[in-house]
């Protein structure tokens, strides 16, 4: 009884455990298996200096009561910052590690490469603009909004040109999607390669977007939505970013956006103008965007032909496989955090699906034997994230931590086995298994593949 009044501390994973050097050789020889053991050994030398279970943040010094709160502290007695001393704010100085942060050894060229989401240090289910992934292809600019222009054209009544003005003066929306990198998990196919969750699972976001919807764009151009099925998505940089999309799936909830949470997009989620397709995976989110062209078939550009398709255990690739299928993970433990202290400690995580809402979330305990049904917290929106929460008393034994998740299609995430059985072991995209956390006996999460 004592233990479960008892509330267990968790000590966070550490960061910058990858050292200059190695990621000098990463990025020059790219990752194998020695590489992947110093990354290891390097994060286990950060992680040794934890507190030891039984030596509680909670003990106080015997007798002398808490000086946090029997003494002034010295912000209690001196006058604070004036207002607007910081005109655009900024989170506090004590929060400085939770930032986005590059994989090392996951391209060559940081240019086009991904910076991860810190899930494991967020809370309900937006992200805040500044810790919202990134995935570039030939880096970003600041591009003058004033310049930038977007055609609509193809299968239309009226070819139109429209600026950033005139975008603007349609009607508009808001609404609240996730929006999930194809690649997310990727590393996870072959082996566990990476410690924490903002390394698996951080190629992921949730933002309310700001927009005009596509309908009402296309509907403005005169497009002939019996022959037009597709819709060509073309970005304005460098890389040329191109998409097909149906239109079919995407019509009436897509949305071509400039606003993200209240504001205007930030420069390296492409402002101006982005596309925002819910449900969909991530590059389809053509940044910068500069073109629609309606179509009557699939346009296999480069980006489609070459890159995001999923390779079959015979050796085809699959095209245009751009539903994110629903997923879960327990962002809280996570690995790389520890736990100081048997008791109570509250599980919590996120679910998502790219054909609707999520129904139900299971937890684990034991590796998939038993699952308990966990609490859905509020909102519960289509193609958003929803956060989730259970409680749990930790008796200071070794255990596997799992979510899986249901939304309202009925459908249940997989099992990394499962889906090996269909997909293989060489494919990059689309994994959406559950995510398994062991907790050894010291309190030490860790990343470990589970059936």
């Amino acid at each position: 009884m004592a233990d479960q009044k008892r509330r267990g501390q968790i000590k966070q994973a550490p960061e910058n455990f990858v050292s200059q050097d190695l990621i000098a050789d990463l990025n020059q020889n790219g990752m194998d298996d020695t590489r992947r053991g110093f990354m290891r050994s390097g994060f286990m030398a950060a992680i040794g200096g934890a507190v030891g279970l039984g030596s509680s943040l909670n003990v106080l010094a015997a007798g002398e009561g808490d000086p946090a709160i029997l003494e002034k502290q010295v912000w209690q007695t001196t006058l604070g910052k004036n207002v607007a001393t910081m005109p655009y704010g900024t989170p506090s100085i004590y929060e400085a590690n939770l930032i986005r942060r590059e994989s090392p050894g996951l391209t060559r060229v940081s240019a086009a490469s991904v910076a991860f989401t810190p899930l494991q240090g967020l809370f309900g289910i937006i992200t805040p603009n500044g810790l919202h992934f990134e995935r570039q292809h030939q880096g970003w600019y600041n591009v003058d909004p004033e310049k930038h222009r977007l055609m609509v054209n193809g299968l239309v009544k009226h070819n139109r040109v429209f600026t950033m003005n005139d975008l603007m003066r349609l009607p508009s929306v808001s609404r609240i999607h996730f929006i999930e990198c194809g690649a997310n998990t990727g590393l996870e196919w072959g082996n566990v390669a990476v410690p924490t969750v903002q390394y698996t699972h951080g190629m992921l976001s949730c933002c309310e977007f700001t927009g005009v919807p596509l309908a009402v764009l296309l509907e403005e151009c005169g497009a002939d939505l019996k022959k037009g099925k597709y819709l060509l998505a073309e970005g304005g940089d460098g890389s040329g970013m191109t998409r097909t999309i149906n239109l079919e799936d995407v019509l009436n909830e897509a949305i071509v956006a400039w606003g993200m949470n209240g504001e205007m997009l930030r420069p390296e989620n492409g402002f101006p103008l982005r596309l925002v397709v819910p449900g969909v995976q991530g590059v389809s989110w053509v940044k910068w965007l500069r073109r629609l062209e309606v179509g009557d078939m699939p346009y296999a550009t480069k980006d489609e032909a070459v890159h995001y398709n999923d390779l079959m255990p015979d050796g085809m690739a699959r095209q245009y496989t751009s539903i994110q299928e629903c997923k879960s993970v327990i962002t809280t433990p996570s690995g790389g955090q520890q736990l100081l202290d048997k008791g109570f400690y509250n599980v919590s995580g996120l679910a998502w699906s790219g054909r609707g809402k999520i129904k139900r979330v299971d937890v684990s305990f034991d590796g998939g034997n038993n699952w308990k049904t966990a609490r859905l917290e509020t909102p519960i929106l289509s193609k958003a994230l929803t956060r989730f929460n259970i409680d749990w008393v930790w008796d200071g034994s070794p255990v596997i931590l799992q979510s899986r998740a249901i939304d309202d299609t009925g459908y249940v995430q997989p099992p990394i086995k499962m889906l090996r059985d269909v997909r293989g072991t060489r494919s990059i995209y689309h994994n959406n298994a559950i995510q398994s956390w062991k907790v050894d006996s010291n309190g030490e999460v860790s990343n470990v593949q589970v059936g």
